[in-house]
C-alpha cells in the first residue's frame, strides 16, 4: 500500500521553470540568464575563499552576511544593512516574503500574467490569492488594485510581457495600502524601468525584492536581496531563521560581494544586452511579429504560430519559452536576449522557419 503524502502535498501544483538542456551547440533562449560572464573578480574571490585550507567549507558561512548587506545599502542609498536581507535567490526571498506578510483568507493580488511561481507560493501556504487582469495591451493599472486585500506582489519590469510600470504607480499602491506589504519584483529593473528602493524610506509597508542571477550573471550562485524598512526584513528573517539559519554559503556571497563591487562591468554588460535587445526587437517586428518595448532582458514576440514556431527553434537546437497558459498568451514567445551571434542565429533560423509555412 502506497505511503499517504500530506494534504500540503497532494493541494500543491509546483512551478514549473524552463528547459535546462544542456548538450552541445545548444542555444539557450529560454530562461532569461545573462550570457556573459560574470565580472572579472568573482571567479578570484570564489577561488580565494575556497583556497583558505577549505575552511569555507567547513565552517558554516556568515549566516547575517554583513558584508554584503553594508555594501548593498551604501550602493542604494539606504540607512544601514538592518534594511537589507540576503537570501538563495530571489525565488527563496519571495517564497519567505508571501510566508512574512500574507494571511490566509485576505486574499493577495498579482497580475494574472505575471511570475507563475506567485501562485505556488499561496499554495504552499493556504493563501488566498486574486489574479488581477492586465489591460489588453499588458499594461498594469494601479486602481485595479483598490479595496481591501491580504497585500499586493507586482513584478516590474513583468515577467513574460517585459513591460515596466512607472514608479510613481508604485508609489500610489503603496500610499493608498497602508495596511498591506506591497512586494515589487525588481529581478529585471537593471535593463529598464525605475526602481522603487527610494520609495523604501517613506513607505514602511513596502519591500523590494532584486536577484543577481540577471543583471550580475550569478544565476549559478543563487544569490537574492531584499530592501525595505527594518520591520519588513526583520520578518523575513523571523521566517528564514525557522527554516534554516545559514541560507547562503561562504563561496557565494565572496562571489556576490565582487560582482556588485564592479559597477562599471556590470553597467557596460548591461548596456551590451540592452543593444542586442533593440536591435533583435526591431529585427523580429520585421518578420511580422508583434513585439512591445522591453524593460528587460527578454522579448514578449506575438505570431498566431507561436508553438509551431518554438517547436521549429527547438528543433534547430534553439530554446525559446513558450506558454500554453494563460490562453492570452499563447500565441507569444518570450525570447531571452542573449549575445548577438546567438541573436543572429535565432533571427536567421526565424527567417528559414517563416519562409517554409
Amino acid at each position: 500500500m502506497p505511503v499517504t503524502m500530506s494534504r500540503l502535498v497532494r493541494r500543491l501544483t509546483p512551478y514549473t521553470p524552463g528547459e535546462q538542456l544542456r548538450a552541445p551547440g545548444l542555444i539557450k533562449l529560454n530562461t532569461n540568464e545573462n550570457p556573459y560572464p560574470p565580472a572579472p573578480g568573482v571567479r578570484a574571490a570564489a577561488e580565494e575563499a575556497l583556497a583558505q585550507d577549505g575552511r569555507s567549507l567547513t565552517l558554516y558561512p556568515p549566516a547575517e552576511c554583513m558584508e554584503l548587506r553594508t555594501l548593498i545599502a551604501e550602493q542604494e542609498g539606504l540607512p544601514g544593512p538592518a534594511w537589507v536581507y540576503m537570501g538563495n535567490g530571489s525565488d527563496e526571498i519571495l517564497a519567505f516574503a508571501f510566508a512574512a506578510y500574507f494571511d490566509p483568507g485576505k486574499p493577495v493580488r498579482f497580475p494574472d500574467v505575471t511570475y507563475s511561481f506567485y501562485p505556488s507560493y499561496c499554495a504552499l501556504w493556504g493563501l488566498d490569492y486574486s489574479c488581477i487582469p492586465l489591460a489588453e495591451d499588458f499594461t498594469i493599472h494601479g486602481e485595479d488594485y483598490n479595496g481591501a486585500g491580504g497585500g499586493i506582489v507586482l513584478p516590474n519590469p513583468n515577467a513574460p510581457t517585459s513591460l515596466a510600470l512607472p514608479s510613481a504607480d508604485i508609489e500610489a499602491l503603496a500610499a493608498g495600502h497602508p495596511d498591506e506589504v506591497v512586494v515589487v519584483d525588481e529581478a529585471y529593473i537593471a535593463f529598464g524601468g525605475e526602481t522603487a528602493v527610494p520609495l523604501t524610506r517613506r513607505y514602511p509597508n513596502l519591500l523590494v525584492v532584486r536577484t543577481l542571477s540577471k543583471s550580475h550573471a550569478l544565476a549559478g550562485a543563487r544569490v537574492g536581496y531584499a530592501l525595505g524598512d527594518p520591520a519588513l526584513i526583520a520578518a523575513l528573517a523571523a521566517v528564514k531563521n525557522s527554516f534554516n539559519s545559514y541560507t547562503l554559503d561562504a563561496v557565494a556571497q565572496k562571489a556576490a560581494y565582487a560582482a556588485l563591487a564592479d559597477v562599471e562591468y556590470t553597467r557596460r554588460r548591461t548596456a551590451q544586452v540592452v543593444a542586442t535587445r533593440d536591435r533583435a526587437a526591431q529585427a523580429l517586428r520585421e518578420l511580422g511579429m508583434e513585439v512591445p518595448p522591453s524593460a528587460s532582458n527578454f522579448l514578449f514576440a506575438r505570431h498566431p504560430q507561436a508553438e509551431a514556431l518554438y517547436r521549429a527553434l527547438r528543433e534547430r537546437n534553439i530554446l525559446v519559452r513558450y506558454f500554453a497558459k494563460p490562453a492570452r498568451i499563447a500565441d507569444r514567445l518570450r525570447i531571452s536576449v542573449g549575445t548577438d551571434a546567438e541573436m543572429d542565429a535565432l533571427l536567421a533560423a526565424l527567417r528559414e522557419i517563416l519562409a517554409g509555412q
